[in-house]
């Protein structure tokens, strides 16, 4: 198993355990920001699946699977603007603590992706980035979750939940986007 293959599955495993933890949390306490995450946590877990099997293709069918990949993060944007409209109808502030405490673990689990991630965000086209991509835009989120826990003691509503989770939803959309392009130029590049 290579490097690359060995750190994708350490990713997806890592992504599936947290995943639980983070979908329980939201639900009980009705938060969109963790909602979003949570359903990111499970889309990274496919990512690296996938990537795990596809590094053994041809390069032509990477690109093709990086294709794939940029639909699998649009999901969790998709979810996330279920889940935000849910909350809209229903403005109910989420319990602070548990928010910025479940944050703050999914946090350490991006962080530690990331970092792992990081040495071949660039030796495996459109795979790598992808995994990169959705590691380091969940620690960003993360961060911006947290703090809608610190701001949601002193506000007391919904609102900043609801746009941390938004926000989620915009960076897989862009994580999205710049996978789909770096895919795109794979194929182009190897036509004759």
């Amino acid at each position: 198993m290579t490097g690359f293959r060995r750190v994708a599955l350490f990713v997806a495993l890592a992504n599936l355990a947290y995943f639980g933890v983070e979908f329980v949390v939201a639900l009980g306490i009705g938060s969109v920001s963790l909602f979003a995450d949570s359903i990111d946590f499970l889309e990274d877990t496919a990512v690296n699946l996938l990537i795990v099997v596809a590094l053994g293709w041809s390069a032509q069918r990477r690109g093709q699977v990086g294709a794939v990949l940029a639909g699998l993060l649009l999901v969790p944007a998709a979810a996330t603007l279920w889940m935000a409209w849910r909350k809209f109808m229903a403005p109910v502030a989420p319990a602070p603590v548990p928010l910025s405490i479940t944050g703050l673990g999914a946090l350490a689990v991006n962080l530690a992706c990331a970092f792992a991630l990081a040495g071949h965000r660039r030796h495996h086209g459109s795979l790598s980035r992808a995994a990169f991509l959705s590691a380091r835009n969940d620690a960003i989120a993360n961060v911006a979750i947290i703090a809608a826990g610190l701001v949601t003691v002193f506000v007391r509503n919904a609102w900043p939940d609801l746009v941390v989770g938004l926000g989620i939803g915009a960076l897989n959309a862009g994580a999205a986007k710049e996978v789909f392009e770096a895919a795109r130029e794979e194929r182009l590049s190897l036509k004759p």
